[in-house]
């Protein structure tokens, strides 16, 4: 059972929505696994990412996918692209975005050497965040664990403070670089109602304020687990040993391969004096989900100008939920008892 359905169970709720969609993203996962068998290799790894790695997927979403190349370029990987965007195609239910950060191939060079300065492009961090937060494969998974132990190696390797500070031993670096990809979202969306002649804009309001956020809260919650999951005693023991590094990249890699709805159920599932605030932030997102998977109210959605959106039920029913998700989460990230009010001012604010 997974930490979501101990949750659920343990609340005695029933988020139906979310079990839709977690069984439909399996379900097309295996799909296209079995669609795209022998396309990769030992040093390729065909990566989805988005609503289908997250186990959120509905019948209006799209298939986001990468081509992970961990290795020599070769002209055949341009060939190769092509022949998976014809076999994905028919059973994506719509067309990636039109900028084109997705359907692509991508190198583990630029994500593993470019982080920080003027070559790390909104692109690059995209795909190296999003590798880390919302990531699955579809296929042989050889370059994809390479690529993110090493991304996972310049974070925690290079952070100085991590290893030989002293106190809650937070992976500074890497929690703020998850820090300002969420503003990057955020500055984002203000360009792409520009460039979109608002076109779309509701949708994408209400995904920042519910998805594109939980993705950045799952983020916090990896960084803040070597202080909430480890004793005084464990994190001694293997800080303080040079030759154990690798097993605290490991841990981290772990707690990676869990969607972040995991990871947030499994920090709930820890404090149950937070279940009022647990029934907040997993209800409102059970519900999100199920506006998305009606075609219905996600056509309104992606439809709706500004100008209707004081006066459209459906819009001032998404807001609200995106409020009731937003509460939950100051509930959880401001309380006293678990600690996390201390790591929130500490690490997510100064």
């Amino acid at each position: 059972m997974t930490s979501l359905e101990q949750l659920e169970k343990r609340l005695g709720v029933d988020w139906t929505d979310l079990r839709k969609a977690r069984e439909l993203a399996r379900l097309t996962r295996t799909e296209l696994r079995k669609a795209l068998a022998h396309l990769d290799s030992e040093d390729t790894s065909i990566v989805v990412s988005g609503s289908l790695a997250r186990d959120e997927f509905t019948e209006g979403s799209d298939v986001d996918w990468t081509l992970l190349i961990d290795g020599q370029s070769d002209p055949g990987h341009y060939e190769l692209t092509k022949k998976i965007e014809d076999i994905v195609q028919p059973i994506a239910r719509k067309s990636v975005g039109q900028e084109r950060t997705f359907a692509t191939m991508v190198f583990s060079h630029d994500l593993v050497h470019q982080i920080g300065g003027e070559d790390d492009t909104n692109r690059n961090t995209t795909l190296r965040l999003l590798l880390l937060l919302e990531s699955s494969v579809v296929g042989r998974e050889d370059a994809y664990r390479n690529v993110v132990r090493n991304i996972l190696n310049r974070y925690l390797l290079e952070d100085r403070g991590f290893w030989r500070g002293s106190g809650q031993r937070i992976p500074r670096f890497l929690q703020n670089d998850f820090a300002r990809y969420w503003r990057t979202m955020a500055v984002d969306f203000a360009y792409k109602l520009r460039t979109r002649s608002g076109k779309g804009w509701a949708i994408r309001n209400i995904k920042l304020r519910m998805s594109r956020k939980l993705i950045y809260v799952s983020g916090l919650l990896a960084c803040f687990s070597f202080h909430l999951d480890l004793s005084d005693g464990q994190r001694q023991t293997l800080f303080a040993d040079p030759n154990r590094q690798h097993e605290v990249i490991e841990y981290l890699e772990k707690i990676f391969q869990h969607t972040p709805l995991e990871i947030i159920a499994t920090v709930l599932n820890q404090f149950t004096h937070l279940d009022g605030a647990a029934k907040k932030i997993v209800g409102s997102y059970n519900d999100f989900i199920g506006m998305l998977a009606d075609d219905g109210v996600r056509s309104r959605l992606e439809n709706l100008t500004e100008e209707r959106a004081d006066v459209d039920d459906f819009y001032q029913h998404a807001r609200h939920l995106s409020h009731t998700f937003r509460d939950g989460l100051l509930e959880v990230f401001f309380d006293t008892q678990s600690d996390l009010d201390s790591l929130t001012k500490n690490y997510g604010v100064f």
